[in-house]
């Protein structure tokens, strides 16, 4: 067929917004604005868990370093992709996340010491399998994970989240010296209290970062009352590769891997969320083979992360916010943060700096931190059509549920092992009954109905099918 002569002379087709290279002077400001967003995000699983174990300050550098790293990769591969197998090709954040930290700590406390971290690697090594063999079919299970489920979780994470920053407060372990002094209290307070005054009255790029801000300010304040101490940063080495397995080779316990594997199906659900949510924030529709490459990165991240001390992998959803408040769409800016994260993660001696945060400062935010994860799971609940009875009795039972083992830490003493590992964990005990409820409520006997409600509901083009 020959060419239109008007054809002949038509501009080509612009770029799309998110195959975008931008400039120096775009690029720079906008890669950190995603680090700022996610930096607390990141560090936070490796603090946590380091001080669980009772790593020494060198130990918990080497967590962090390996954090970052992983997080580092983990973006890389989902913003640049590998062929048509790896990678969403989207402004896509991915790193460590804060749901499995509850199970992970519930893992750590129902293991002799010494084996904790082996247990831990080796229940997300199998999480990941789990995720590299489930991702392809995801679409499918995604109606038994509805925002009812999901935001019941979420709400979880945050509410079983909160002993940990009022520990950090009073002055991190109960052991450490002066723990609960009024001195710990005050400058917990004062962090919190300039990350408010931060969020009031900053404005744009300020405002974003109050968190950081608040832990850089509360650090500062420490210093004059030796509340600080440099010795990490003096030991840590400037620059080193995190080295496989340092913590011991992965153990395999089937309790706790049944805990990570009921915990990776929720990050699949929140990465899977995101990136439909980020198909529409980049006008460029999510469909099921992006689905897949994006959950087969996450899965290929949580199963090689652990051999050099990373954790279960998944999508930043305040990383998405900085998408769909800046508008800038550009998958390059995220690559360009990713390969920030992986510089920072190959320098120990940077990975230290978070670790001189004396534990009353990270109190202080920890409580905005993980407050804000169960505001996110309240506002998920809230368009999840709680005007339903049914709806109601499946959110109040599950909550009840996971907040068992938070409102009284002995209630499974006498349960098996596995049992007490599984349920001892508010997420994964919350979601197991509001998977089984979503299931009697909304699929049993109803299969006329909720065909019609599924399809109406599957997003356009994810590969959801019904059969």
């Amino acid at each position: 067929m020959a060419q239109h002569p008007h054809d002949r002379h038509q501009p080509a087709p612009a770029v799309h917004p998110v195959d975008e290279k931008p400039g120096p002077k775009r690029l720079i400001p906008a890669a950190l604005q995603h680090i700022a967003a996610m930096y607390a995000g990141v560090v936070t699983p490796p603090l946590i868990m380091g001080q669980a174990v009772g790593l020494d300050a060198a130990g918990r550098t080497r967590l962090i370093a390996a954090g970052l790293l992983i997080a580092g990769c983990a973006t890389l591969l989902q913003t640049l992709g590998i062929r048509k197998a790896v990678g969403n090709r989207l402004p896509f954040v991915n790193a460590a996340s804060s749901a499995g930290i509850t199970p992970m700590l519930a893992i750590a406390e129902t293991t002799a010491k010494g084996h904790q971290l082996p247990a831990i690697y080796g229940a997300v090594m199998v999480a990941g399998v789990f995720c590299l063999a489930v991702g392809p079919f995801f679409g499918r299970l995604l109606r038994f994970f509805p925002p009812l489920v999901t935001g019941v979780v979420i709400t979880l994470i945050g509410v079983t989240l909160m002993p940990v920053p009022v520990g950090w407060a009073q002055g991190g372990d109960k052991s450490a010296p002066g723990f609960g002094d009024m001195k710990n209290l005050a400058l917990a307070a004062f962090t919190l209290l300039v990350i408010l005054l931060i969020q009031r009255f900053a404005k744009g790029f300020g405002k974003q970062v109050a968190l950081l801000l608040g832990l850089v300010i509360g650090t500062l304040a420490a210093l004059p009352f030796g509340m600080a101490s440099l010795d990490g940063l003096r030991s840590a080495p400037v620059a080193a590769l995190p080295t496989p397995f340092a913590f011991g080779p992965p153990e395999f316990q089937p309790a706790a891997i049944l805990s990570l594997c009921i915990v990776m199906l929720v990050l699949m659900t929140e990465s899977a969320a995101g990136m439909l949510a980020l198909g529409e924030i980049c006008d460029r529709r999510c469909d099921g083979a992006t689905l897949t490459r994006g959950l087969r990165t996450d899965g290929l991240a949580t199963l090689l992360g652990p051999v050099f001390g990373g954790f279960a992998t998944s999508a930043f959803a305040q990383n998405v916010g900085v998408v769909s408040l800046t508008r800038v769409r550009s998958r390059y800016v995220v690559a360009a943060a990713g390969g920030t994260l992986l510089v920072l993660g190959a320098f120990p001696v940077l990975g230290a700096v978070v670790s001189l945060v004396p534990m009353p400062v990270l109190g202080g935010a920890g409580i905005v931190l993980f407050g804000s994860i169960a505001v996110s799971g309240i506002r998920t609940l809230a368009e999840a059509g709680l005007d339903d009875s049914s709806n109601i009795i499946l959110v109040a039972v599950s909550l009840g549920a996971g907040i068992i083992p938070l409102a009284a830490p002995t209630f499974y003493a006498g349960f098996p092992a596995w049992a007490q590992t599984v349920l001892g964990s508010g997420i994964s005990a919350g979601a197991l009954v509001a998977v089984l409820l979503n299931l009697f409520f909304h699929h049993l006997g109803t299969r006329r109905t909720s065909r019609t409600a599924v399809l109406s509901a599957a997003p356009s083009g994810s590969g959801t099918q019904i059969s």
